[in-house]
């Protein structure tokens, strides 16, 4: 048992979210007790307060062991996060960790976190901007002389949309040439 005072030193803060701000800095539970003069259950009730994500003994090593490797990976997620459109889900699996330890991550990288409308409006444009590059594509290769059905036969469309996409791609089409046994038909009546 320890012999530390119960109240706090004057120079540590020991706000929910100062503990936890050093807790996340790499600081354990019990350097956190020595430090603060506060008891291990206030300082673990703080933590919980401001909704730390606890590491196991294991996770204080590695991070102590390569605090560089924390902040590439920081680095390396925040780029995902702001030039790719990733999600804290998808950040978090990259990571191998948690939404929460992804967030934590991006904001120590000097990331902002996006609202849900503001991620549903990026990844809207992301795809918007793919559909008019595959538009482009197909208008090439049908001025080249592809026909509609080998078109959506390459890309796995229907043939409604690659004519939605030609014409999104402002292509002049070709007539449409009749030589199946229907005409036929008509022509003989």
């Amino acid at each position: 048992m320890s012999t530390q005072s119960s109240r706090p030193h004057e120079d540590v803060p020991v706000t929910p979210e100062a503990l936890r701000t050093r807790y996340e800095s790499g600081s354990t539970v019990d350097e956190l007790v020595a430090n603060s003069g506060l008891s291990y259950g206030t300082v673990l009730n703080r933590l919980h307060d401001a909704g730390t994500v606890m590491r196991t003994s294991w996770q204080t090593r590695r991070m102590r062991q390569d605090p560089q490797a924390r902040r590439r990976l920081a680095a390396h997620l925040r780029t995902l996060y702001e030039e790719h459109g990733a999600t804290l889900t998808e950040l978090a699996a990259a990571a191998g960790g948690t939404r929460r330890a992804a967030r934590r991550l991006l904001i120590e990288a000097g990331g902002t976190v996006r609202t849900t409308q503001q991620t549903l409006r990026i990844r809207a444009a992301a795809r918007a901007s793919e559909r008019q590059k595959l538009a482009v594509s197909l208008r090439a290769r049908y001025e080249a002389g592809a026909r509609v059905p080998e078109l959506a036969e390459d890309c796995n469309y229907s043939v409604a949309t690659v004519y939605r996409l030609l014409q999104q791609a402002h292509t002049r089409m070709r007539p449409r040439h009749r030589h199946g046994p229907a005409d036929q038909v008509r022509k003989r009546s």
